[in-house]
């Protein structure tokens, strides 16, 4: 029996989290940042021949939740189980005209509304922040969602225990533990940058009732799954691909407390490991992420600034797990050859993987323009250049 045979992937996974080699690099698909566009999983579709009923997993990027029949052919590891919105939240899409166009929107929990047109069908985004204009008392006064409405989590114990023990798979949550980014969703980005500067205390505010709200999300998530999955995915971005989007002493004295505060919650009541994702160039901010007790980093810019391969490996390989990095996924992914997409999977796992502590991964979600012989030749490159030569 060959050693890929003897390992499952959950094995194989949590082998690499704990910086120790498995079989073969462990493969991810199918999460908020790891994941395909509909656009490109129909082409891709398309490609093998197959028909599927196609559901969406993620409205606002558009993602596509991959069927087991694609998973399996990708060879992929991970399998992700969410908690959902509150029973009292509809979330319905509403269509309007506005100058001569036909536009979707949908509201979210906090009132952000997402919109996108029909003429250009690929992503909603932000058209209206709530708290922009808002007074520091009426922000104070703002209802937030309740995070740990027992109605969200439904269902949840049961579907990732099915997965934890019926599947071979690593089981990885959704999205979760969005701190600081909710504050800019709600404010509007530009008015959060000009009150870091002028008035502080309204990004606190902010960010002290998102913090509340997952820390209360967390109890309830941990309460019925907190014992049944490997992984738990946080995020904000906090770089660019030149460095910080904001002054890093905002970040340390405002975001990084808040941030530390919740994932020592979560390691309090978990074993799951944490799984951190901002895009850019975050090598600055990574000592900081490893104090607040991240395990892995997700997407890994390989192209931002400071972000190459080898030298992230040399600095932080034996401290933090590398999620993604596998290609560059602006420019090789949509429109290089199936040959490049190879080699430069080739080239960046032979950075990424010794030792382990390595999870494949393309640098962020797989767009609508990215060719299906690219995809293939992704995940292919993934299992043959992938191997530690265990026997």
């Amino acid at each position: 029996m060959s050693a890929e045979a003897a390992m499952t992937s959950r094995r194989r996974l949590l082998t690499t989290l704990d910086h120790r080699v498995p079989d073969r690099v462990p493969i991810d698909l199918g999460g908020n940042q790891t994941g395909i566009h509909r656009v490109a999983y129909e082409n891709l579709l398309a490609r093998l021949g197959w028909r599927e009923k196609i559901e969406i997993m993620d409205l606002a990027q558009q993602l596509a939740r991959p069927s087991e029949a694609v998973l399996a052919r990708l060879g992929v590891d991970t399998r992700y189980v969410a908690a959902g919105a509150p029973e009292s939240f509809k979330g319905s899409i509403v269509r309007r005209e506005k100058g001569g166009r036909t536009w979707e929107d949908f509201k979210d929990e906090f009132g952000v509304v997402w919109s996108r047109p029909d003429d250009s069908p690929y992503y909603f985004d932000i058209t209206h922040s709530p708290l922009a204009g808002l007074s520091l008392e009426e922000i104070k006064d703002y209802p937030f969602p309740r995070g740990g409405d027992p109605s969200r989590f439904a269902g949840l114990r049961e579907r990732a225990l099915t997965l934890r023990r019926e599947t071979p798979y690593a089981v990885i949550s959704g999205i979760s533990g969005v701190v600081y980014e909710i504050c800019w969703y709600m404010r509007g980005l530009e008015n959060l940058f000009i009150d870091m500067m002028e008035r502080p205390e309204v990004l606190e505010t902010i960010i002290d009732k998102t913090l509340g709200y997952w820390m209360d999300w967390f109890r309830g998530f941990l309460d019925e799954a907190g014992d049944a999955v490997d992984v738990i995915m946080i995020g904000d971005d906090l770089t660019g691909q030149d460095g910080p989007l904001f002054p890093p002493r905002i970040y340390r004295s405002i975001v990084q407390p808040r941030q530390k505060r919740l994932v020592s919650y979560i390691k309090s009541r978990t074993k799951a490991k944490i799984w951190y994702h901002s895009c850019g160039s975050i090598l600055p901010y990574i000592p900081d992420l490893l104090d607040n007790g991240i395990d892995a980093l997700n997407p890994v810019q390989v192209t931002a600034r400071g972000m190459d391969p080898a030298g992230l490996k040399a600095r932080f390989g034996d401290r933090l797990t590398f999620w993604g990095g596998a290609v560059n996924t602006q420019k090789t992914l949509p429109r290089g050859t199936p040959a490049e997409v190879r080699e430069e999977v080739r080239r960046n796992l032979a950075a990424f993987m010794p030792g382990g502590g390595y999870v494949f991964a393309n640098v962020h979600n797989i767009q609508a323009d990215v060719p299906p012989d690219n995809v293939l030749a992704l995940f292919d490159a993934a299992r043959e250049f992938g191997s530690y030569g265990r026997s």
